[in-house]
């Protein structure tokens, strides 16, 4: 995609965005249900993941990870970002390969050290890429997509979670 077809795909949806702010809003979810051992199943629109403990909290390693899993969403839409921005810049960036990189410290998680942090820790994101781009642009780029990256931007605020026995309306 040129910087002209995205504009032509863009440019209705933002004057409509602009007009009416509320079209704006779309849903995102995801489900799961428990699974055995200490698993929980998640559909995907590339199929079913079953996700389970990491081996650093007693998992022996066959079930993904949901650290990994966030790792991926990151890089992911970090990816579609820059190619996206780079699309809208003219920029021109080839043999691009991006990783998602982060820790996070299993004594937090389970409950050895309540000072320990429970998280994924410092996430970050490099994207390697040929181009004739000076580093000032790419400079440009890193911010644009740190900026627009949903996933990166959505790790700034924890979510809420809510455990409620079925078919309580949650207004009680």
């Amino acid at each position: 995609m040129n910087r002209d077809e995205l504009r032509a795909a863009q440019d209705p949806l933002k004057a409509r965005y602009r007009e009416d702010p509320e079209a704006a809003m779309h849903p995102v979810s995801a489900s799961a249900v428990f699974g055995e051992p200490v698993t929980v199943e998640v559909p995907t629109t590339a199929g079913v993941v079953r996700a389970g403990l990491h081996p650093a909290a007693g998992g022996d390693g066959s079930d993904a990870c949901s650290g990994d899993m966030l790792m991926e969403a990151l890089v992911a839409c970090a990816g579609v970002t820059l190619h996206a921005v780079s699309v809208a810049f003219g920029v021109e960036l080839h043999d691009v390969q991006l990783r998602a990189d982060a820790q996070f410290d299993a004594r937090g998680t389970l409950g050895v050290d309540r000072n320990a942090p429970v998280g994924v820790l410092l996430p970050r994101v490099v994207a390697e890429v040929s181009t004739e781009a000076d580093d000032a642009t790419l400079a440009r780029l890193a911010t644009a997509t740190e900026r627009y990256c949903v996933v990166g931007q959505s790790l700034r605020h924890p979510p809420t979670i809510e455990v409620r026995r079925r078919g309580d309306s949650g207004d009680r």
